[in-house]
């Protein structure tokens, strides 16, 4: 008995010394209680630190998400005004062109009108010239009868003084 509990005290021992260098080893690697205060001191400044950063985040989060949607509103306000925008200009547009197909048609309907005037002035311009050569004619056929006229009359003047002389001498 005596030499099993010598065997178990010395395992013991041994186990002892074996936990006594694990805890060296384990100690050695620890850090001082002093330094493990300022760590733990440290820590929680930087746990504090910490939260007031998320704290801020959250804060800066939120209002740049509720900037991001005042922003969102605004454009699309604008993009609604923009819309209605150019769908009054597409309706001016419209307008305008229906305007102008009605104004080219107008024009359209005065150059028919213009050209039929040109060959109306052209054919009067041609049978004018017929009547001038026609007039021409007649002022040169009427300056001849006058002559002609004339003559008749001097001649008719010539035979009434003829008579005139005739007359009385054959009544005598």
């Amino acid at each position: 008995q005596l030499l099993e509990a010598k065997a178990s005290l010395s395992l013991a021992q041994t186990q002892h010394t074996l936990q006594l260098q694990q805890v060296k080893v384990q100690m050695n690697n620890m850090v001082p209680k002093k330094q493990f205060e300022q760590l733990q001191t440290s820590l929680r400044e930087e746990q504090c630190k910490t939260q007031q950063l998320q704290e801020n985040f959250c804060r800066q989060a939120e209002q740049t998400c509720r900037q991001l949607v005042r922003t969102q509103e605004e454009h699309e306000r604008l993009l609604q005004a923009a819309v209605e925008q150019a769908e009054g200009l597409e309706h001016h547009l419209r307008s305008a062109e229906a305007v102008l197909a009605e104004r080219a048609a107008q024009l359209q309907d005065a150059q028919a009108q213009l050209s039929r005037n040109k060959l109306l002035i052209k054919d009067l311009s041609e049978e004018n010239s017929r009547f001038a050569m026609a007039l021409q004619a007649a002022e040169l056929k009427q300056k001849s009868t006058e002559e002609k006229n004339q003559m008749l009359e001097a001649q008719a003047s010539a035979l009434k003084q003829l008579i005139r002389k005739i007359t009385p001498a054959s009544l005598n």
